[in-house]
């Protein structure tokens, strides 16, 4: 099965290095489609074809019944949420199997329709709850770098999670954030102004 994926062939064997490959992946593949208007119909497109893949990756699990529900996200991504019986194994420990499924779904999608546009897939609602949890944690930093008149370096996160952070304080005019580090020890750092 690895050979198929190509893990072995790329010299993956190592996990972290896995790891690191995933993230860097995913975040390129979730930036913003910039200056370009997407329709309705567009947007029908692309929830159809990632459905369509997300739905094909998800029969080499043995998950039994299960739901996707498609819906626009606060930033403008597709979230598709996926419910069902016993789906922790689509989750994975912290959540590394849902990254690497949302790397399959989001990359083969930008293959297919032939531009990139953020698709989040979600897992009963595991990462609506990280991300109040990572909203939670980068105001308090920001309050703690506010109080403190020093930056706050957090620790290291996925694009996803980073990606999060810097939206939660964007409009923050206290802090500005930046990320720093290399691969998996790559983090955010907030500054105050």
């Amino acid at each position: 099965m690895e050979e198929e994926l190509g893990y072995v062939d790329a010299g993956l064997d190592d996990a972290e290095a896995a790891e690191e490959v995933v993230d860097e992946a995913v975040e390129a593949v979730e930036e913003d489609v910039e200056g370009d208007e997407i329709t309705e119909e567009d947007l029908d497109h692309i929830a159809d074809v990632a459905i369509g893949v997300l739905q094909s990756v998800l029969e080499y699990f043995s998950v039994g019944e299960i739901t996707i529900d498609e819906y626009e996200g606060d930033e403008g991504e597709l979230i598709l949420d996926i419910t069902g019986d016993d789906l922790a194994i689509l989750i994975g420990r912290h959540g590394k199997t849902l990254d690497a499924l949302q790397f399959l779904v989001s990359a083969i999608t930008v293959r297919t329709i032939g531009y990139r546009y953020p698709v989040v897939v979600d897992v009963e609602g595991y990462k609506a709850r990280q991300r109040e949890k990572l909203e939670s944690i980068a105001r308090s930093s920001a309050n703690r770098a506010v109080h403190q008149h020093r930056s706050v370096k957090m620790r290291p996160m996925t694009p996803y999670e980073r990606r999060i952070i810097h939206i939660a304080l964007r409009d923050d005019p206290r802090v500005e954030t930046a990320s720093e580090g290399e691969g998996s020890s790559r983090h955010v750092v907030v500054v105050p102004l």
